[in-house]
């Protein structure tokens, strides 16, 4: 079985939810992890919108408990990466690699600062936006987005100066540009789940300029594998596929990940519910689907369907796996920081 590096899985979410159960990551996602094959997961911490704005930071620092307990109760299974040599150990001693980013800022509240600790904590990877507006920044949802307010480009500036990997994932398309005006060149740049505009038409996924900008920040794409994203008529793995070909095209091969971004299961567990400003078309529940790509489990499904579009052995470990794991051991620290 390939080896599987995942850029977004929001599994923290489920297991913070599932605190007063006993090894709920045993329970319900270390076994999907295995028959996925995968080795290599980032699992990013985000509020709750109903815990905004007072709640997100300690939503955030609930996620981190649950990751934190899930690597000390599974101590044979799972390792915390947050820095280079943590990730080849990690890969010599085959322990699946958890490496943890934010996704969105509102745990931040108003200060550039707390940046530092959640960096001090363990997190590498940092998304200014989920769909919505925040103190640092507009994300694509909004009908008149704006792009980094002022405290915003203070924010970039700290995670610069970090050395932290930025994720551009639900970013609007000024704070998407705006983010490589200032750290390309600076910081490590992704966007972690997302697909491509030109082959599904929605602001959730990025247009042909912001792709080549990507690439020209020396960015990687992690391809999503939820249908308001790949396609909501029809919600195949050929489809995701399609993304995946529309990307290599215009980028290339050794720009493309995976991004999963699995949601069902935290939403049936209740771990989740659907936002009031979500972008998920009209009827649409959250607890939405690729057809056999459900979890973690259904990878080896889509890694057939690679190899049915004619990518080679290298070229199918390049965007399942190698892609991933290349920008890590570029963007990580080289020791514990």
């Amino acid at each position: 079985m390939r080896p599987i590096a995942d850029a977004h899985n929001d599994l923290l979410m489920e297991l913070a939810f599932r605190a007063g159960e006993d090894n709920p990551f045993a329970t319900h996602w270390l076994g999907q992890l295995r028959d996925g094959g995968v080795a290599l997961q980032v699992c990013p911490v985000s509020a709750h919108f109903e815990q905004l704005p007072e709640a997100a930071l300690r939503g955030a620092l609930e996620q981190l408990v649950a990751c934190r307990r899930a690597v000390r109760e599974n101590p044979d299974a799972v390792a915390l990466v947050r820095d280079r040599g943590e990730l080849a150990a990690a890969r010599e001693s085959g322990l699946i690699a958890l490496v943890l980013s934010m996704e969105g800022a509102e745990p931040l509240g108003y200060s550039i600062d707390l940046a530092e600790v959640f960096w001090e904590l363990g997190v590498r990877m940092f998304g200014l936006t989920w769909n919505r507006r925040n103190p640092f920044a507009d994300g694509l949802g909004e009908e008149r987005a704006g792009g980094l307010s002022r405290i915003g480009r203070g924010l970039v500036d700290r995670l610069c100066e970090l050395g932290a990997a930025i994720d551009l994932a639900h970013a609007s398309e000024r704070t998407f540009a705006d983010t490589l005006d200032r750290a390309a060149g600076r910081a490590p740049i992704l966007v972690s789940h997302a697909g491509c505009r030109a082959v599904h038409d929605t602001s959730r996924n990025l247009s042909d300029e912001q792709l080549r900008a990507l690439a020209d920040a020396d960015g990687i794409l992690g391809i999503i594998a939820l249908p308001p994203a790949i396609d909501p008529q029809r919600p195949t793995v050929e489809r995701v596929v399609d993304h995946v070909d529309h990307a290599v095209a215009t980028i290339g091969v050794e720009r493309v990940a995976l991004g999963a971004d699995f949601i069902r299961q935290v939403v049936l567990a209740g771990a989740a519910r659907k936002p009031p400003d979500s972008l998920r078309p009209e009827g649409m529940g959250l607890d939405f689907s690729i057809d056999g790509l459900e979890g973690p489990a259904g990878f080896p499904l889509l890694v057939e369907a690679l190899v049915r579009r004619g990518y080679t052995d290298g070229e199918v470990d390049a965007i399942v796996s190698d892609n991933l794991t290349a920008f890590l051991e570029r963007s990580l620290p080289g020791v514990a920081a």
